[in-house]
């Protein structure tokens, strides 16, 4: 196996899911998926399986998704077995009346594949929105952050 030539298949795999996306196709963006896919979405809903992300993104780009583009960039992908990998991605929604997507709206996933009769799949999918800490997480940081002791 060389995984220099798998991580080009995957790579291959996630531009046909933007591709399937911008088409507006869910069937073929589902199609993309496993059976038995867990895909969380940015506001945290749960999808599982790949009929009710079919169904659920439908839905999405009769309605308020239509038109939309999705541009993503894989930030980072290594393999924890030849045929399971672990992506992170980065990307945002453009919608149609956008000339360009907004940086508040990006978005990191974090997604597994697996190589299924030689056809990489994804069937874990996690989606969260890039946001910088309110002020209750700064307060929280801040109180975590140990104290460093004044010099003597």
């Amino acid at each position: 196996m060389s995984f220099p030539t798998e991580a080009a298949a995957i790579r291959e795999r996630m531009q046909h899911l933007y591709e399937c996306w911008n088409q507006g196709d869910a069937q073929a963006y589902a199609a993309c998926f496993t059976q038995d896919v867990d895909y969380v979405a940015f506001d945290g809903s749960h999808l599982q399986g790949r009929q009710a992300n079919a169904e659920s993104h439908q839905a999405l780009f009769d309605g308020v998704l239509r038109g939309s583009t999705l541009e993503g960039d894989v930030k980072s992908l290594r393999f924890l077995a030849p045929d399971v990998a672990l992506i992170h991605t980065e990307g945002v929604i453009k919608l149609r009346w956008q000339r360009t997507a907004p940086k508040g709206r990006r978005s990191i996933q974090t997604t597994v594949a697996v190589k299924r009769e030689g056809v990489w799949f994804f069937t874990a999918f996690q989606n969260t929105r890039i946001q910088p800490p309110n002020a209750f997480a700064r307060l929280m940081l801040r109180l975590m952050t140990p104290k460093r002791s004044a010099a003597r």
